[in-house]
């Protein structure tokens, strides 16, 4: 099936950055429309449907998606000198039409991430791993619906995940291949390192001795992967050069381990009611943890010191100026979340 596409500048609502607040909320509501448009063309049976609508329509943080967006934001205001035509509205069709297919790679991106996040909660979820009942402030797909459902629920949003950054999808302009096959080769590494963390993290439940480089190791792969999937993928979809994508690179590695750090911390000071997800179920399952290696305090020092790298990474390649620079921005919004 062939599906037609209109460009319509309005459609890139999240491109250029204004304020934090207003990219994040542009970013989430591009986000809302594409996952109803992506599920009208994949035409899941019931329940099956109703189980991933249900999880990916829940109040998440959404910070990965917001990592594409962000360094789509920071690269593209960097790189592309049109940039100020378009936002000003002096521009040709055929700047217009290679700005949609660039945007729309990185909307295709940015649903990849979140798919795939999103999948791995719900598998993380069920009885047989963390046997969880509340996820995102609601309960969990395997409470809610049978838990086979819930099980394939999480392995059509995982073959989605790959399946988008390609697929004929209405509002979306034609897939750019050569793009694809760059975040193809990006995603799919990190999406396996995902699953090797999990692997590795039950692995070290109610195991003593583990070390700070143990823990890093398996959360660079847990959490890690997927964050540095979603920076680099951003960067690609704006033509991030060689030594950008090696500074994003360089802070996604920074950023996913202390956001780990941070989830540890939060995991123990605050209350379920905030998280949207039972507080306290790293001591419950008795997981390795920053705050169990290091105390509350030290892992604190630890996760300020990691955003510090983070963001001197940046600073090399892509703005420093938290004011103006999308991706710049969101890792301070990261370093103040309370879930």
């Amino acid at each position: 099936m062939t599906v037609s596409f209109t460009p319509n500048l309005a459609d890139a609502s999240f491109m250029p950055f204004n304020n934090t607040k207003q990219f994040h909320h542009d970013v989430r509501v591009q986000l809302s429309q594409d996952i109803d448009v992506l599920f009208a063309y994949a035409e899941l049976p019931s329940p099956l449907l109703d189980a991933c609508r249900y999880v990916m329509t829940g109040t998440g943080k959404l910070v990965r998606p917001l990592l594409v967006a962000s360094a789509f934001a920071s690269t593209n205001a960097h790189n592309d000198t049109d940039n100020e035509k378009i936002i000003d509205g002096d521009y040709d069709l055929e700047t217009l039409l290679e700005s949609d297919s660039d945007y729309d790679m990185c909307r295709r991106a940015a649903l990849a991430v979140e798919l795939l996040h999103t999948y791995s909660l719900v598998h993380d979820d069920l009885p047989c791993m963390d046997d969880d009942e509340l996820r995102r402030g609601q309960p969990t797909a395997h409470i809610v619906f049978e838990e086979s459902t819930a099980l394939l629920a999480g392995d059509v949003l995982q073959t989605l995940a790959f399946e988008v950054l390609t697929a004929e999808l209405p509002t979306f302009a034609p897939f750019d291949s050569a793009i694809a096959s760059q975040l193809f080769a990006i995603f799919a590494p990190r999406a396996r390192h995902m699953v090797s963390g999990q692997m590795l993290d039950l692995n070290a439940e109610a195991t003593t001795g583990i070390s700070q480089s143990d823990l890093e190791a398996i959360h660079r792969d847990k959490t890690g992967a997927l964050i540095e999937a979603a920076m680099l993928m951003g960067g690609i979809c704006a033509g991030a050069t060689a030594p950008q994508r090696m500074a994003l690179q360089e802070c996604a590695q920074h950023i996913g381990l202390a956001f780990q750090v941070q989830d540890d911390i939060l995991d123990v000071t605050t209350s379920t009611d905030t998280l949207g997800k039972p507080a306290g179920s790293d001591e419950k399952l008795d997981k390795s943890t920053y705050v169990k290696l290091m105390g509350v305090d030290n892992a604190t020092s630890y996760a300020q010191s990691l955003f510090d790298d983070g963001r001197a990474a940046l600073t090399r390649e892509l703005s420093g100026n938290t004011e103006n620079d999308a991706l710049m921005a969101l890792i301070e919004w990261l370093w103040a979340r309370k879930k």
